[in-house]
């Protein structure tokens, strides 16, 4: 696979305005599983403490089948040939449970980029995680909503925590800020109720930056139709890490909430 930026159909961001080609994020997972994903090995570039949660170990993860303008790790999305190394599951758990004993965190969790993309390596990594510790598996959702058997699979553990992360709240919106095809926001709904009818402890979280308050509402009904509790969504805003606002203003996206790192609110925390 040809590693750059045009050849992962990304360079609608870069552009005076965005071309009309969309991605396929299912298509695109399997593309970015061939340069992150070997075996049951997995590429990570970072672990470390994080305030999140109220104190989580967190192990950062290169590679993403979205390519989302309002990200925090954008450069590993783009280029995730250039960042980190290869992990087994053994050394993940090893780190995350290693950090926190030292911190007394009881919460651990996968991010930076997707960490979905290997299913094997990371129900490896669920395996070696103890009992007592809580796993947040932090997705977009894409592959458990295409597959619903990996809902099955992540069922089997009963210190599993997930929260999909919705981008926007409609097709149009996705599509607009991924780049990919507007049903990959379908995707992330059907990955929520997989997820639900496993019997998997889920919420949604939902970056509400770019919407109107009209489809706010609509998707609150939306998943208020899977459960009702779901209806009463986390609330995720922009955050202007890095030289985000500058991808924002190359695609000439206008937000409404945004906040610096140093100024989050607590309740996103």
């Amino acid at each position: 696979m040809k590693n750059s930026l045009f050849h992962l159909g990304m360079e609608w961001e870069l552009c005076d305005g965005m071309t009309e080609e969309r991605y396929d994020p299912v298509e695109r997972a399997k593309e970015v599983a061939e340069i992150v994903c070997r075996g049951d090995l997995r590429k990570y570039y970072r672990f470390r403490p994080a305030r999140f949660y109220g104190g989580i170990v967190t192990s950062d993860c290169v590679g993403c089948c979205l390519g989302c303008l309002f990200c925090w790790s954008w450069h590993q999305v783009v280029a995730p040939e250039q960042y980190g190394r290869f992990y087994s599951p053994r050394e993940v758990a090893g780190s995350l449970t290693g950090i926190a004993r030292r911190k007394r965190f009881r919460q651990v969790r996968i991010s930076g980029n997707e960490p979905t993309l290997s299913r094997e390596h990371l129900i490896k990594v669920l395996d070696l995680i103890p009992e007592n510790v809580l796993f947040i598996l932090e997705t977009n959702g894409i592959l458990i909503g295409h597959d619903r058997t990996y809902a099955e699979d992540l069922a089997r553990y009963e210190n599993i925590y997930v929260r999909v992360s919705f981008k926007g709240c409609s097709g149009e919106e996705f599509s607009l800020l991924t780049g990919a095809t507007s049903q990959g926001f379908d995707l992330q709904m059907s990955a929520l109720e997989n997820l639900y009818r496993a019997g998997v402890r889920v919420h949604p979280a939902v970056m509400v930056s770019f919407s109107s308050q009209d489809n706010i509402r609509s998707l609150r009904s939306r998943l208020g139709s899977i459960n009702r509790t779901f209806a009463d969504i986390e609330v995720e805003e922009l955050v202007l890490y890095g030289d985000v606002e500058d991808q924002l203003k190359k695609a000439k996206l206008t937000y409404g909430a945004a906040y610096t790192p140093s100024c989050i609110p607590p309740e996103q925390i």
